[in-house]
């Protein structure tokens, strides 16, 4: 394959992934940008059936995120707010904490299907407001605990004297 070929798919050519968990959460989907050997940003393709979301509502400490609505519509929660949103929208998640976190909903009768493109940082912490959770990822660290479960910086590194 030539280099240019091997840096241009079409996403109606590309074999999704099916994923689904509990009622909430499914999708078809591919992550494009380890395909065509993209470096410092990640893009997927999602196509999420009506009444699903890909993800829960999450917010990161050093990702920014972009969705570009390419078919359907649906609903965008955005910290305390929400929006409608439909084909040719285009969204910015900044990184922040819960005043940043963002959920797209498809809540129409129809496959709500976007784009989305995300600078790729070696380490980030997200932030789950609905189920007040916290990831910490980097490398092969995949870390998951609830926010409530914070421990003292000093524990267990000095004495008790």
């Amino acid at each position: 394959m030539s280099v240019i070929n091997s840096k241009v798919a079409n996403i109606g050519d590309l074999k999704l992934e099916h994923f689904k968990k509990a009622d909430k959460f499914e999708s078809h989907s591919i992550r494009i940008g380890q395909l065509l050997g993209a470096k410092d940003l990640g893009y997927s393709y999602d196509i999420v059936p009506p009444g699903k979301s890909s993800c829960p509502f999450h917010s990161h400490r050093a990702e920014e995120e972009m969705f570009f609505i390419v078919k359907g519509s649906g609903t965008l929660r955005y910290g305390d707010e929400t929006r409608k949103i439909r084909e040719g929208d285009v969204i910015c998640c900044p990184t922040g904490g819960p005043e940043t976190a963002h959920q797209i909903l498809n809540d129409s009768d129809a496959d709500l299907a976007y784009l989305s493109v995300s600078t790729m940082m070696p380490a980030e912490v997200c932030e789950y407001p609905d189920s007040k959770k916290i990831g910490a990822y980097g490398g092969d660290l995949r870390h998951m605990t609830h926010a409530d479960h914070a421990l003292d910086y000093w524990k267990d590194e000095v004495s008790s004297d």
